[in-house]
C-alpha cells in the first residue's frame, strides 16, 4: 500500500454503524436530559462570567451581542451538521471519528491531535476564570488568598502560581476517573445552579438598565498604546472571534456516545437543545450586563459579579460569584470528559499506545488519560494568565467545524442512501455557512495562536508517521 494510500485509509460508515449497541468498553448510563446538561454545562461558563464583560470592555463595547450573534450562527450551522452525523455515527471520538469515515486516517488523525490540545486548553481557561471567581467570594466573606497564590507570574505583584485554578482541574480529573454516572449527576446538579444563576442575572438586572450605557453602541475605532486597535466593527469581529470559544462546547457531548443509552435518538436532540438554551441565555446576559455598567468598567477577573457590586447589590454578587464557582465547574468537566474520550479513541484505533485504551476494571472510565490531563491542565492552569492560554484555543474547534460541515455535505453526494437518524436541512446552504464563518473567524485569530497551531501539528506530523501509521488497527488488519 502507497504511502499516500495509507494516509487516506478510512473506516466503513456501514461497520461503524452495525457496531453501534455491540461496543462494550462503557457503560452505557446516559439519558438525553443527562448529555444535554453536559452540552449545556460545556457552553454555558466563563462567556457569560468572564468573556461577555470583558470582551465589551476591549473590543465590542455594548455590541459585544453582535458578537456573540456572529459566533453563535457559525455555532449553529455546525451544530445542524454535528447533529447528523452523532445520530448517523454514534461512537466515541466525535469528528475524530467522524472525520475517520469520511475523509481518511490522517485528516482524522490531525483532527483529533489537534481537539485534543484544545479541549485541554479550554479546560486551563476556564480554571483560570474559576479562581478569579473563588477569590472574589472569599474575599467577600474575609477570607483573602495569599498573593503568591491568586494567579501566575506577571498577573500581578507577588503572583506566583494559580493554586486554585491548579486544584480544581485535578478535582474534576479524580471526579471523572470514578463511575460516569455520578460525574453525569453532579454535572447535572451544578448546570441547574448555573442556569439559575443566569436566571437571577437577567431577572434582577433588567431593572437596572440604564440605555445610556448602550451609548455609543459600537464604539469608535481607537489604537491603543501597544498599536493593538480596538472598537468599531473590526473589534465586533475580533471579539466574535474570542468568544466563539464560549459558544461551542455540545460537541464535547458526542464523544459520549458509548456512554448513551440511546445515542441515535439522543444525541442530536442534546446537541440542537443544549445550543438553543445557552444561546438565548448569552444574548440575554449580553444586552443587559452593559446595561446594568458602563462597558469601560468590565475588565475585570469576575465582571458580573462587579457590575452588581456597583449597583450595592452585594447579595446578588455573592450569589452570582458562588454560583460561578459550581457552575464553571460543569464547563470543566465537559471539555474533560471530552478530551479523554477522544485519546481513548486514538489509542483504541492504534494511533495512540494501546495502553491509554484500558478503561478502569472497577469503575470503567478511561482513568489513564484522564489523569495525565488532570496534571497537564494542572500546570498550565497554575503557571500561565488567562489572556495567554484564551488566545491559544479555538483553531482546532474552528478547524474540526470545518471537517464536520464539509463531510457532511460529502456524504451527502457519495452516499444518499445511508439512514440519518437526523438530517441536517438546507444541505450545502448549512454546511457552507458553518464552513465560511468558520473560516473567517479563524483569519480573526492572533498569530501565536497559529504559530502554537501549526508547531502542535508539525509534532502530531512526526508522532503519525513514526508511531500512528504503522501501529493503526487498519495496517493491522484489526
Amino acid at each position: 500500500m502507497s504511502l499516500l494510500s495509507r494516509m487516506l485509509r478510512h473506516k466503513s460508515i456501514e461497520q461503524l454503524q452495525g457496531e453501534v449497541g455491540k461496543r462494550s468498553d462503557f457503560r452505557r448510563v446516559l439519558g438525553l436530559w443527562q448529555l444535554t446538561a453536559i452540552g449545556i454545562g460545556g457552553i454555558i461558563g466563563v462567556g457569560v462570567f468572564v468573556l461577555a464583560g470583558q470582551q465589551a470592555a476591549l473590543n465590542a463595547g455594548p455590541a459585544v451581542i453582535i458578537s456573540f450573534m456572529i459566533a453563535g450562527i457559525a455555532s449553529a450551522a455546525a451544530a445542524l451538521c454535528y447533529a447528523e452525523f452523532a445520530g448517523m455515527i454514534p461512537v466515541t471520538g466525535s469528528a475524530y471519528t467522524y472525520g475517520y469515515a469520511v475523509l481518511g486516517e490522517l485528516a482524522a488523525w490531525l483532527i483529533g491531535w489537534d481537539l485534543l490540545l484544545e479541549y485541554a486548553l479550554i479546560v486551563a481557561v476556564v480554571a483560570i476564570g474559576w479562581s478569579g471567581y473563588v477569590q472574589s467570594a472569599l474575599t467577600s466573606i474575609g477570607i483573602p488568598v495569599p498573593v503568591w497564590a491568586q494567579g501566575a507570574m506577571g498577573t500581578g505583584d507577588g503572583h506566583v502560581f494559580n493554586v486554585i485554578a491548579s486544584l480544581v482541574t485535578l478535582g474534576v480529573s479524580a471526579l471523572l476517573t470514578f463511575r460516569t454516572e455520578w460525574g453525569a449527576r453532579f454535572n447535572t446538579l451544578v448546570v441547574a445552579i448555573k442556569v439559575a444563576a443566569v436566571a437571577l442575572v437577567i431577572g434582577i438586572g433588567v431593572f437596572y438598565v440604564k440605555p445610556g450605557n448602550w451609548v455609543p453602541f459600537i464604539p469608535a475605532r481607537v489604537m491603543g498604546a501597544d498599536g493593538v486597535g480596538h472598537f468599531g466593527f473590526q473589534g465586533v469581529a475580533a471579539a466574535a472571534a474570542v468568544v466563539f470559544f464560549a459558544v461551542f462546547g455540545y460537541d464535547t457531548l458526542t464523544t459520549a456516545a458509548e456512554e448513551s443509552k440511546n445515542p441515535q435518538r439522543d444525541l442530536p436532540r442534546a446537541v440542537l437543545l443544549s445550543l438553543g438554551v445557552s444561546m438565548a441565555m448569552y444574548l440575554a446576559v449580553s444586552l443587559v450586563l452593559t446595561g446594568i455598567a458602563h462597558y469601560t468598567t468590565l475588565n475585570t477577573p469576575a465582571p458580573v459579579a462587579d457590575a452588581f457590586k456597583g449597583l450595592g447589590l452585594q447579595w446578588v454578587a455573592l450569589t452570582v460569584s458562588v454560583s460561578a464557582v459550581f457552575g464553571l465547574i460543569s464547563v470543566l468537566f465537559a471539555f474533560m470528559l471530552g478530551a479523554t474520550r477522544i485519546w481513548f479513541a486514538l489509542s483504541r484505533d492504534g494511533l495512540l499506545p494501546g495502553w491509554f485504551a484500558k478503561v478502569h476494571p472497577r469503575y470503567g472510565t478511561p482513568h489513564r488519560p484522564t489523569l495525565v490531563l488532570g496534571v497537564f491542565t494542572a500546570l498550565v492552569a497554575g503557571l500561565l494568565p488567562i489572556e495567554e492560554v484564551a488566545k491559544l484555543v479555538n483553531i482546532g474547534v474552528l478547524s474540526a467545524f470545518i471537517i464536520i460541515c464539509t463531510s457532511v455535505w460529502l456524504l451527502r453526494k457519495r452516499k444518499p442512501e445511508l439512514h440519518r437518524a437526523f438530517r441536517t436541512p438546507w444541505v450545502p446552504v448549512v454546511p457552507v455557512v458553518g464552513i465560511a464563518f468558520s473560516i473567517w473567524l479563524l483569519s480573526e485569530l492572533p498569530a501565536i495562536t497559529w504559530e502554537v497551531f501549526l508547531i502542535w501539528v508539525s509534532l502530531g506530523m512526526v508522532i503519525y508517521l513514526c508511531y500512528g501509521m504503522r501501529h493503526s488497527k487498519l495496517e493491522r488488519g484489526d
